[in-house]
C-alpha cells in the first residue's frame, strides 16, 4: 500500500515519458534486518559518454512512502560486466549520490535523480567489460547481486521463528557520522543502554573519518549503515546532522537544515513509528519543532537534548563546588539553548512570612548566579553532548520517570500561546516526555521565556517546510 499512490504513479509517467526502455513491476525486496515488503521496482539503462556511448542497467526499487524518502538504487550488470567500485558504487553494485542523500519532495524527482546518475556516471563510469575467463569467476558474485536486486539476500536462509528483530530489543539509530553522531554512538554504547546501536551515515560514498574508525576497530553491537532501512523498530532515533551548504545567513543554514530534515524525518518516522525522535541538532529548539512537524509524531514523542547538560552540569556544582545540595536536586536550566538559558527551580520551601520568603528567595538565586558563572566558558564539545544524550537515552529506554530538562511544545506553559519548543523540567519515560514539572512563578524567567518563544516563532515563520 503506497500512501501516496498518485504522487508515485505521476513520477513513474514522467520516467515512462523521458525512458521508455524502463520495465515495471511489483517484488518482494528484503532489508538488511531480514524484514520484506512488496515495493515497486523499474529496471532499464540509462545512456552515458565515457568516450564512447554506453548504456548502463540499473533497478531502482520505491518505498512505500515515496516521494517522501528517496528510492533504493542498483546497477544490474549483466555477466560480462565488472563493477567499478568507487565514490558512487560499492561492491555489490548499490549506488550512493549526493541526489540520494540531500532528498526532498518536492524538489527531488525520479528524472531529476536518474540525471544526476547519468551525470556522476559520465564522471566514473560504474561498469567495465570483462575477459570471458574473469566473466566465469565472477558468475557466483553476480548471482549474489542479482539476488539481492531481485529482492532477495542469504536472510531467508535463516530461521524466522525469532522475527525482525530476534535478540535485539532495544535499538538506538544515530542519524549522522559526524564528530556528534560517532559521539552518541560511542556514549550510548559505554552507557550498554542498547541491544544494538544504528549509525546512520548519509555522508557521500563510502564511510568517512569516524565512521570508518568504527568499522575498523569493530564496536560490539554498532552497525553502520546508509539504509533508512536498517532504523527500522528502534527505539530512539538521535538526529545529530546539521547541513554544511554555503548559506550566507543565518535564516539560510536554518533553512538548509530544515531542507535536509525534509528527506531524513518522513524515513526515520516510516521505519520506526513507535520511537522517540531525540533531536540534537542546530539550532535546537526549531529543528525539535520541524521534527514534530514532519513526522507527525504526538508532540510527547518528539523532544530536543535541550538544556539538559547545563542542568546536570548545574546541579553538579551546586552539589559538590557550592555544597548546596539541598538546592541541586530543584535547580534547572531552562529556556533556550545559547545566551538566552536561564536558571529556574520546580518547588519552593515554604517559610513563615513574606519577608523570609523574600530573603530565602534571593540567597538562592545569588547561589544559582555563582553557579552559573562557574559554568560559563565550559562549552558543549560533542562527547560531552554525546554523554548528555545517552542519559536521556537511557532514561527513555529504561522507562526511568527521571527529571530532564528537554526541548518539548511550550505552548500553554507561562502564557506561550505559539507552537515553540523551549527546555523545561520534564519526567521522561518509554513514550517520551510524560509529564512537563511545574516551574517556580518567577516574572523574571518567565519574561525570559517569553521572549525566546517570540524571538523563536518569528523564525519559524520564515521557513519554508
Amino acid at each position: 500500500q503506497y500512501k501516496f499512490r498518485d504522487l508515485t504513479i505521476e513520477e513513474l509517467k514522467n520516467v515512462s515519458k523521458t525512458y521508455p526502455n524502463f520495465t515495471f513491476s511489483m517484488n518482494t525486496y528484503t532489508f538488511k534486518d531480514g524484514s520484506q515488503k512488496d515495493l515497486l521496482n523499474f529496471s532499464g539503462t540509462v545512456p552515458v559518454k565515457y568516450g564512447n556511448s554506453y548504456n548502463i542497467p540499473v533497478c531502482l526499487w520505491i518505498l512505500d512512502s515515496h516521494p517522501f524518502a528517496p528510492p533504493i538504487c542498483f546497477l544490474k550488470p549483466t555477466a560480462n560486466m565488472g563493477i567499478a567500485v568507487g565514490k558512487h558504487v560499492d561492491a555489490r553494485g548499490r549506488i550512493y549520490l549526493p541526489y540520494l542523500q540531500n532528498w526532498s519532495h518536492p524538489k527531488s524527482t525520479l528524472i531529476g535523480l536518474i540525471k544526476e546518475m547519468i551525470a556522476k556516471f559520465e564522471e566514473e563510469l560504474p561498469l567495465y567489460s570483462l575477459s570471458s575467463s574473469d566473466a566465469a569467476r565472477q558468475s557466483e558474485l553476480l548471482s549474489y547481486i542479482a539476488k539481492i536486486t531481485e529482492g532477495e539476500t542469504d536472510m531467508k536462509s535463516r530461521s524466522k521463528t525469532g522475527g525482525r528483530n530476534e535478540g535485539c530489543f532495544n535499538k538506538i539509530t544515530v542519524v549522522g557520522a559526524g564528530d556528534l553522531g560517532i559521539a552518541c554512538v560511542l556514549a550510548v554504547a559505554a552507557k550498554d543502554v542498547a541491544d544494538k546501536v544504528v549509525l546512520l551515515d548519509l555522508s557521500e560514498g563510502a564511510a568517512k573519518g569516524g565512521a570508518m574508525d568504527l568499522e575498523i576497530f569493530a564496536v560490539p553491537n554498532v552497525e553502520i549503515s546508509k539504509d533508512f532501512s536498517a532504523s527500522a523498530d528502534s527505539k530512539v532515533v538521535v538526529l545529530t546532522v546539521n547541513s554544511l551548504g554555503n548559506a550566507q545567513t543565518y535564516l539560510d543554514v536554518i533553512q538548509s537544515n530544515v531542507d535536509l530534515f525534509r528527506g531524513i524525518i518522513p524515513a526515520v518516522s516510516h521505519y520506526s513509528q513507535k520511537a522517540v525522535l531525540l533531536v540534537a541538532s542546530h539550532p535546537v529548539e526549531v529543528m525539535t519543532f520541524v521534527s514534530w512537524k514532519l513526522s507527525s509524531f504526538p508532540k510527547s514523542r518528539v523532544i530536543g537534548v535541550g538544556a539538559n547538560l547545563d542542568s546536570e552540569r548545574l546541579q553538579y556544582v551546586l552539589t559538590n563546588l557550592l555544597k548546596a545540595e539541598v538546592l541541586a536536586k530543584d535547580a534547572w536550566v531552562v529556556g533556550e539553548q545559547g545566551e538566552d538559558k536561564v536558571p529556574s527551580w520546580t518547588s519552593c520551601n515554604v517559610v513563615a512570612n513574606q519577608t523570609e520568603a523574600m530573603a530565602a528567595h534571593n540567597s538562592r538565586d545569588k547561589v544559582a548566579n555563582r553557579a552559573m558563572e562557574v559554568l560559563k566558558g565550559k562549552g558543549q564539545r560533542s562527547w560531552s553532548v554525546g554523554l548528555s544524550v545517552a542519559d536521556l537515552v537511557d532514561s527513555i529506554v529504561k522507562d526511568k520517570r527521571k527529571i530532564h530538562s528537554v526541548s518539548t511544545l511550550a505552548k500553554g506553559c507561562c502564557n506561550i500561546n505559539s507552537e515553540v519548543f523551549l527546555s523545561l523540567p520534564c519526567i521522561l519515560g518509554t513514550s517520551g516526555v510524560i509529564e512537563m514539572v511545574r516551574l517556580e512563578e518567577d516574572p523574571l524567567v518567565q519574561e525570559k521565556l517569553q521572549s525566546s518563544a517570540g524571538s523563536i516563532h518569528d523564525l519559524q515563520q520564515q521557513l519554508k517546510l
